[in-house]
C-alpha cells in the first residue's frame, strides 16, 4: 500500500464478517480464541453492534478488500462533566498491509471520529504481551496511564 492509495473508512457490512473474524484470528492471542469465520454467533455479534447506535464497526477498505478493522464504542458517563469517552477496540489490520501506514491511518481516523462526536477522551487497551502496539501507541501519542484489569467468564 503506497501512502497516497486511497483507503475508503466505513462502517461493516454483514458480508465483512468472515474478514474480519479472519484478522481477528491472525496472531498469538486471536489463534487460540477465535473460530470458524462462517459461526452464527458471530453473525448475531455483528447485527448486535450494527443495531446500537453507541457502536461503530469500522473496516478500512483499499481497492474493494477489506485491510483493516476496529470498533468504536462510545461510552456515557458522569465524569468530566458528563463528557462521551470512545473506546477503541480490536484494532487489526491484514497481515498483507502491515507495515505500511494503515494502523496509524485508522487511529488517527478514529480519533477524528470521535472528535466529530464530541468526545471528551479517546482510550483503547491492549493485551500486556502485545509490545509493538504499546510502541505503536506510544508514538501516536497515547499514554499508558492506567492499569487494565480482566476476568474471563468462560
Amino acid at each position: 500500500m503506497q501512502q497516497s492509495e486511497k483507503v475508503l473508512f466505513r462502517t461493516a457490512r454483514k458480508e465483512d464478517v468472515p474478514a474480519i473474524v479472519a484478522m481477528l484470528a491472525d496472531d498469538h492471542l486471536g489463534a487460540a480464541r477465535e473460530g470458524d469465520p462462517g459461526d452464527e454467533r458471530y453473525l448475531a455479534a455483528f447485527e448486535r453492534v450494527d443495531g446500537n447506535p453507541y457502536d461503530e464497526l469500522i473496516v478500512a477498505e483499499l481497492d474493494g478488500e477489506v485491510v483493516g478493522t476496529m470498533q468504536l464504542t462510545y461510552l456515557a458517563g458522569l465524569s468530566r462533566l458528563g463528557a462521551e469517552r470512545c473506546q477503541i477496540e480490536a484494532v487489526r489490520v491484514a497481515a498483507a498491509a502491515r507495515g505500511q501506514g494503515l494502523g496509524g491511518r485508522m487511529i488517527e481516523w478514529a480519533i477524528d471520529r470521535a472528535r466529530e462526536r464530541g468526545c471528551a477522551i479517546v482510550q483503547l487497551t491492549s493485551d500486556k504481551s502485545r509490545t509493538d502496539a504499546h510502541r505503536f501507541y506510544d508514538n501516536l501519542g497515547f499514554t499508558a496511564s492506567h492499569e487494565g484489569y480482566k476476568l474471563s467468564l468462560s
